[in-house]
């Protein structure tokens, strides 16, 4: 299993383009600014202060064909910006802790006979998150948990969604020319991603992450797993060790941002996935152009395509380096296994999943699925 650490980042802009990608999307870092927003907003995230959320899943199966199973993230992730703590379950099936085996996504599995009528899993998780930010002007950070040779490898590899040769690396290294160190680079492809890609509000739950088939295609709107997963994967190819972490937003944003925010009455549809790039001089630091580009298309009722423009301009610098702790990271692994699983791997563990003696359940409709979260902030 390989060690889940972390630490810290910060950024600027430029822009870069891509044959295929519509003239307004290329445009949106130099064309006019449009939108009638004129004061600056603030968003400026800064650590020291925890805070604690108990967090909690509930899976009824309406309609079980044959033997259930389910399966519930939990966090499991452990480090400078959050702490993973007890989680507790009652079901009418049998459920046990247990985890992918190989990345440690931790998760709750419950299997349901055939016979059990009306199959229900809840499960409830604690954890303590703060906020990120690191300056990169330093030459260093100051002490952090330095990854071994072997982890730093392990966060280059290519993954089924993310290889890292072919039209991945070629894109890589265009954005990256000129570049020579790792924040460089990684300055380079985050300005690139902005520049080019785009949230597209019909992409399905958080999208899929087929980072090769949106570059192929020259069609790189999508949602975060789709946007972040480009960053990914552009880092890892020009070998700047960098992972997705799948999450979930649990409460309104203190810095009055609506698209940044989470409803902690209902959670259906607040999965969130965010990036971490590794910098030799500063550990695990902490990337988001997907909230930048859903910042620009959905903050206000225009979509804004400047990142200069002052609603999307402090998101843009602070999300390269920082993020805001109103959010909590379930696991950082790709290709995950579900124990007991009877279908494919799955791209990474974001959503309940659930299969029955018919396949597997559409975890982008939690109504259907009949799955819903919810969070409660404790000590306030």
């Amino acid at each position: 299993m390989t060690p889940v650490r972390r630490s810290l980042l910060k950024g600027a802009a430029a822009l870069a383009t891509l044959a295929g990608v519509p003239s307004f999307v290329r445009a949106q870092t130099t064309s006019p600014a449009t939108s009638p927003v004129t004061t600056e907003r603030r968003f400026a995230p800064q650590a020291g202060q925890w805070r604690t959320f108990e967090v909690t899943t509930r899976v009824d199966v309406a309609e079980a064909k044959g033997p259930t199973r389910v399966w519930l993230p939990v966090p499991s992730i452990n480090s400078d910006w959050q702490r993973s703590l007890e989680s507790s379950f009652a079901s009418n099936g049998t459920s046990r802790m247990t985890s992918d085996g190989e990345q440690g996504a931790r998760m709750l599995y419950t299997a349901f006979p055939a016979n059990v009528a009306k199959p229900f899993v809840e499960v409830t998780s604690r954890v303590q998150t703060q906020n990120r930010q690191v300056n990169l002007d330093l030459a260093a950070s100051p002490a952090f948990t330095r990854e071994d040779a072997g982890t730093q490898r392990f966060y280059t590899r290519a993954t089924h969604l993310l290889p890292t040769d072919g039209i991945v690396r070629t894109t890589a290294l265009a954005a990256t020319q000129g570049a020579h160190t790792d924040v460089q680079k990684a300055r380079a492809i985050y300005n690139w991603v902005v520049a080019n890609a785009w949230r597209e509000p019909k992409v399905r739950g958080c999208g899929e992450g087929d980072i090769k088939a949106m570059l192929e295609t020259g069609n790189l709107g999508g949602k975060c797993a789709d946007i972040n997963a480009l960053f990914v994967g552009l880092c890892r190819s020009v070998g700047v060790p960098a992972r997705d972490v799948y999450g979930i937003r649990l409460v309104p944003s203190a810095f009055g941002y609506k698209e940044l925010s989470g409803n902690p009455a209902s959670l259906k549809g607040a999965q969130h996935c965010r990036a971490e790039v590794y910098l030799q001089a500063h550990g695990w630091v902490a990337m988001d152009p997907a909230d930048v580009a859903k910042v620009m298309r959905l903050e206000t009722p225009e979509w804004i395509k400047r990142t200069d423009n002052p609603v999307v301009k402090p998101v843009y610098s602070t999300l390269f380096g920082g993020w805001e702790g109103n959010w909590l990271g379930w696991n950082t692994a790709h290709d995950v296994a579900l124990p007991g699983s009877q279908e494919d791997r799955l791209g990474f563990l974001m959503y309940p999943v659930a299969e029955t003696a018919e396949g597997r359940l559409d975890s982008y409709a939690p109504d259907s699925f009949k799955y819903q979260i919810t969070a409660r902030e404790i000590g306030v």
